[in-house]
């Protein structure tokens, strides 16, 4: 069962990179018979190029209208890869004066959490910023893995993602197994603090 924070807006953009959580939360948003506008943004690696593909075939398929964009810069040396792709997204979605939802879940705020309370500033991934929403930080990632196998959704998967070089997957898989032992319920504890919002 996938569980939403605040109010859709009947006419949006969402943000899709052709990885199982967007693609399975474009799956819903279309069930709810949302009028959809696919934003997608290529970061010019090879999952890029993959993602590309999974997304325009999708949008093709079910009549979906899409608005793309692609890197073509280079990081400046010594940039956090992690960083750079965010900012230059984020530059791309910026150019379209609409509501857009970002598909970011439970487990991804529980690891945002984790990762500003070592540098001192414990936060929340915002559910509102700007013109962004993201209505889906109630759900584990698990449950959006079972939506997508349920309802045939397709996807790839970004081996990037496996990589602990970068920190946001460092913490995924060497942190959060030792944080659960710590604190079984962090989850909970996170998932609390949303429903406790004003939205």
């Amino acid at each position: 069962m996938i569980h939403f924070l605040g109010k859709i807006p009947s006419k949006v953009g969402v943000a899709v990179s052709g990885g199982v959580d967007s693609m399975a939360l474009l799956n819903f948003l279309q069930r709810r018979n949302r009028d959809i506008t696919v934003l997608h943004y290529n970061h010019g690696t090879l999952f890029g190029e993959a993602g590309e593909t999974v997304v325009r075939d999708y949008c093709s398929m079910h009549g979906l209208p899409l608005l793309y964009g692609k890197n073509t810069v280079k990081a400046p040396k010594g940039a956090s890869m992690e960083a750079f792709w965010r900012d230059q997204r984020y530059s791309f979605f910026g150019e379209f004066n609409m509501p857009i939802i970002t598909c970011h879940h439970l487990n991804d705020a529980v690891e945002t959490w984790i990762f500003t309370s070592f540098h001192g500033k414990p936060s929340l991934i915002p559910y509102r910023r700007d013109n962004f929403l993201r209505p889906f930080l109630l759900n584990k990632k698990s449950s959006i893995i079972d939506w997508a196998k349920k309802n045939n959704v397709p996807y790839v998967n970004d081996p990037s993602n496996l990589d602990t070089k970068y920190c946001r997957n460092f913490i995924r898989h060497e942190l959060m197994p030792m944080a659960k032992k710590v604190n079984p319920g962090i989850e909970k504890t996170i998932k609390k603090k949303y429903l406790g919002l004003k939205v």
